[in-house]
Protein backbone atom coordinates (compact mmCIF):
# COMPACT_ATOMS: atom_id res chain seq x y z
CA UNK A 1 0.00 0.00 0.00
CA UNK A 2 2.75 2.37 0.90
CA UNK A 3 4.07 2.12 -3.26
CA UNK A 4 0.82 3.99 -4.07
CA UNK A 5 1.55 7.52 -2.54
CA UNK A 6 5.54 7.04 -3.81
CA UNK A 7 4.29 6.28 -7.35
CA UNK A 8 2.02 9.41 -7.52
CA UNK A 9 4.39 11.64 -5.51
CA UNK A 10 7.11 10.66 -8.26
CA UNK A 11 4.06 10.83 -11.40
CA UNK A 12 3.47 14.47 -9.84
CA UNK A 13 7.28 15.31 -9.95
CA UNK A 14 7.35 14.45 -13.03
CA UNK A 15 4.55 16.40 -13.94
CA UNK A 16 5.78 19.16 -12.56
CA UNK A 17 9.52 18.69 -13.75
CA UNK A 18 7.88 18.30 -17.32
CA UNK A 19 6.09 21.79 -17.17
CA UNK A 20 9.04 23.83 -16.26
CA UNK A 21 11.03 22.58 -18.84
CA UNK A 22 8.47 23.04 -21.24
CA UNK A 23 7.68 27.06 -19.46
CA UNK A 24 11.33 27.66 -19.91
CA UNK A 25 11.55 26.00 -23.67
CA UNK A 26 8.41 28.16 -24.62
CA UNK A 27 10.25 31.21 -23.28
CA UNK A 28 13.67 30.56 -24.76
CA UNK A 29 11.54 30.24 -28.26
CA UNK A 30 9.66 33.94 -27.35
CA UNK A 31 13.33 35.47 -26.67
CA UNK A 32 14.43 34.02 -29.88
CA UNK A 33 11.81 35.21 -31.83
CA UNK A 34 11.88 38.73 -30.54
CA UNK A 35 15.57 38.86 -30.99
CA UNK A 36 14.97 39.06 -34.48
CA UNK A 37 12.73 42.22 -34.73
CA UNK A 38 13.67 45.18 -35.50
CA UNK A 39 10.88 48.61 -35.28
CA UNK A 40 10.74 50.86 -38.25
CA UNK A 41 8.99 53.45 -35.58
CA UNK A 42 10.15 57.06 -34.28
CA UNK A 43 10.53 57.21 -30.88
CA UNK A 44 10.91 60.12 -28.12
CA UNK A 45 14.02 58.46 -27.53
CA UNK A 46 16.92 55.46 -27.67
CA UNK A 47 18.20 53.87 -24.60
CA UNK A 48 21.08 52.02 -24.86
CA UNK A 49 21.31 49.28 -22.57
CA UNK A 50 24.69 49.53 -20.81
CA UNK A 51 27.87 47.00 -21.07
CA UNK A 52 31.42 46.49 -20.30
CA UNK A 53 33.68 49.20 -20.22
CA UNK A 54 37.75 49.09 -20.14
CA UNK A 55 39.36 51.89 -18.35
CA UNK A 56 37.03 54.20 -20.86
CA UNK A 57 36.76 52.28 -23.68
CA UNK A 58 33.72 50.53 -24.92
CA UNK A 59 33.76 47.08 -25.10
CA UNK A 60 33.15 45.69 -28.07
CA UNK A 61 29.70 44.62 -27.51
CA UNK A 62 29.07 47.97 -25.90
CA UNK A 63 30.11 49.61 -28.84
CA UNK A 64 28.33 47.37 -30.94
CA UNK A 65 25.10 48.99 -28.97
CA UNK A 66 26.10 52.38 -29.18
CA UNK A 67 26.59 52.24 -32.84
CA UNK A 68 23.22 50.71 -33.40
CA UNK A 69 21.81 54.18 -31.41
CA UNK A 70 24.04 56.88 -33.22
CA UNK A 71 22.50 55.22 -36.76
CA UNK A 72 19.06 55.50 -35.57
CA UNK A 73 19.81 59.28 -34.23
CA UNK A 74 21.31 59.95 -37.44
CA UNK A 75 18.37 58.51 -39.46
CA UNK A 76 16.37 61.14 -36.97
CA UNK A 77 14.31 58.26 -35.45
CA UNK A 78 14.49 59.78 -32.29
CA UNK A 79 16.00 63.47 -30.55
CA UNK A 80 17.59 61.84 -27.43
CA UNK A 81 19.73 59.00 -26.44
CA UNK A 82 19.71 57.78 -22.60
CA UNK A 83 22.84 55.60 -22.15
CA UNK A 84 22.15 53.68 -19.25
CA UNK A 85 25.09 51.43 -16.57
CA UNK A 86 27.09 52.14 -13.54
CA UNK A 87 30.47 50.82 -12.52
CA UNK A 88 32.10 47.59 -11.41
CA UNK A 89 34.28 47.94 -8.16
CA UNK A 90 37.19 49.49 -8.91
CA UNK A 91 36.04 51.18 -12.24
CA UNK A 92 37.13 54.85 -12.60
CA UNK A 93 34.12 55.35 -15.21
CA UNK A 94 30.68 54.57 -15.59
CA UNK A 95 29.70 52.76 -18.77
CA UNK A 96 26.79 55.35 -19.25
CA UNK A 97 29.87 57.87 -19.15
CA UNK A 98 32.02 56.32 -21.38
CA UNK A 99 29.33 55.58 -23.86
CA UNK A 100 28.57 59.40 -23.91
CA UNK A 101 31.58 60.19 -24.11
CA UNK A 102 31.77 57.80 -27.55
CA UNK A 103 28.88 59.22 -28.83
CA UNK A 104 29.84 63.27 -28.22
CA UNK A 105 33.03 61.98 -30.61
CA UNK A 106 31.39 60.71 -33.07
CA UNK A 107 29.26 64.12 -33.10
CA UNK A 108 26.12 63.79 -31.17
CA UNK A 109 25.30 66.95 -29.31
CA UNK A 110 25.50 66.29 -25.28
CA UNK A 111 22.40 68.52 -25.26
CA UNK A 112 21.06 65.06 -26.67
CA UNK A 113 22.24 62.60 -25.02
CA UNK A 114 21.36 61.90 -20.89
CA UNK A 115 24.07 59.48 -18.72
CA UNK A 116 22.01 57.28 -16.23
CA UNK A 117 22.54 53.56 -15.01
CA UNK A 118 21.89 50.99 -12.12
CA UNK A 119 23.51 47.65 -11.43
CA UNK A 120 21.49 45.89 -14.37
CA UNK A 121 18.97 45.92 -16.84
CA UNK A 122 16.02 46.72 -14.31
CA UNK A 123 18.02 49.56 -12.53
CA UNK A 124 18.93 50.45 -15.75
CA UNK A 125 15.76 51.08 -16.86
CA UNK A 126 13.86 52.48 -13.75
CA UNK A 127 16.59 55.39 -14.11
CA UNK A 128 15.94 55.57 -17.88
CA UNK A 129 12.13 56.09 -16.88
CA UNK A 130 12.59 58.42 -14.14
CA UNK A 131 14.47 60.84 -16.82
CA UNK A 132 11.60 60.24 -19.78
CA UNK A 133 8.98 60.71 -17.29
CA UNK A 134 10.38 63.90 -16.08
CA UNK A 135 10.18 64.95 -19.40
CA UNK A 136 7.26 63.53 -21.03
CA UNK A 137 8.89 61.13 -23.11
CA UNK A 138 7.34 57.52 -23.10
CA UNK A 139 8.19 55.94 -26.31
CA UNK A 140 11.61 54.66 -26.38
CA UNK A 141 13.59 52.52 -29.06
CA UNK A 142 16.17 49.75 -26.90
CA UNK A 143 19.53 49.67 -28.39
CA UNK A 144 21.22 46.51 -27.03
CA UNK A 145 21.47 42.64 -28.30
CA UNK A 146 19.28 40.45 -30.20
CA UNK A 147 19.19 37.65 -27.31
CA UNK A 148 18.79 41.06 -24.89
CA UNK A 149 16.33 42.71 -26.36
CA UNK A 150 13.17 40.32 -24.86
CA UNK A 151 13.69 41.08 -21.49
CA UNK A 152 14.64 44.76 -21.85
CA UNK A 153 11.26 45.43 -23.43
CA UNK A 154 9.41 43.62 -21.04
CA UNK A 155 11.58 45.70 -18.06
CA UNK A 156 10.90 48.76 -19.92
CA UNK A 157 6.47 47.83 -20.61
CA UNK A 158 6.45 47.32 -17.00
CA UNK A 159 7.50 50.82 -15.85
CA UNK A 160 4.88 52.03 -18.14
CA UNK A 161 7.42 52.77 -21.17
CA UNK A 162 6.08 52.03 -25.14
CA UNK A 163 9.06 50.46 -26.06
CA UNK A 164 9.94 49.31 -29.66
CA UNK A 165 13.06 46.91 -30.59
CA UNK A 166 16.04 47.66 -32.10
CA UNK A 167 18.89 45.75 -31.60
CA UNK A 168 22.27 45.87 -32.89
CA UNK A 169 23.53 43.48 -35.69
CA UNK A 170 27.01 44.29 -35.08
CA UNK A 171 27.32 42.74 -32.20
CA UNK A 172 30.67 40.62 -31.35
CA UNK A 173 28.20 38.23 -30.03
CA UNK A 174 26.87 35.98 -32.91
CA UNK A 175 26.36 32.68 -34.37
CA UNK A 176 27.14 29.72 -31.62
CA UNK A 177 28.25 31.94 -29.24
CA UNK A 178 24.97 33.66 -28.77
CA UNK A 179 23.65 30.12 -27.51
CA UNK A 180 24.83 30.35 -23.74
CA UNK A 181 23.44 33.89 -23.95
CA UNK A 182 20.00 33.04 -25.12
CA UNK A 183 20.17 30.35 -22.32
CA UNK A 184 21.00 33.08 -19.24
CA UNK A 185 18.49 35.63 -20.99
CA UNK A 186 15.18 31.84 -21.21
CA UNK A 187 16.35 31.72 -17.58
CA UNK A 188 15.92 35.36 -16.73
CA UNK A 189 12.85 36.31 -18.37
CA UNK A 190 11.18 33.00 -17.42
CA UNK A 191 11.83 33.44 -13.90
CA UNK A 192 11.02 37.40 -13.63
CA UNK A 193 7.60 36.51 -15.54
CA UNK A 194 7.11 34.67 -12.20
CA UNK A 195 8.61 36.32 -9.66
CA UNK A 196 8.41 39.99 -10.68
CA UNK A 197 11.45 41.64 -12.46
CA UNK A 198 12.36 44.12 -9.78
CA UNK A 199 12.33 41.41 -7.37
CA UNK A 200 14.90 39.22 -9.87
CA UNK A 201 17.16 42.34 -9.43
CA UNK A 202 16.91 42.17 -5.62
CA UNK A 203 18.23 38.47 -6.02
CA UNK A 204 21.52 39.63 -7.13
CA UNK A 205 21.99 36.67 -8.99
CA UNK A 206 24.41 37.51 -11.98
CA UNK A 207 21.61 37.46 -14.58
CA UNK A 208 22.57 41.18 -15.94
Amino acid sequence: MLLWPLRIGLRLAMVLVTAVVVYFVVTGVQVWLTSRESATAHASAIVVMGSAQYNGVPSPDFRARLDEALSLYRAGRAPLIVITGSKEKGDRFTESHVGGTYLEHHGVPSSAVVEVGGADSYENLVDADQVLHRRGDRTVLIATDPFHEDRSLAIASGLGLVPFPAPTRSSPIHGFGTIPYFLKEALAVGAGRIIGYHNLSRLSIGLG
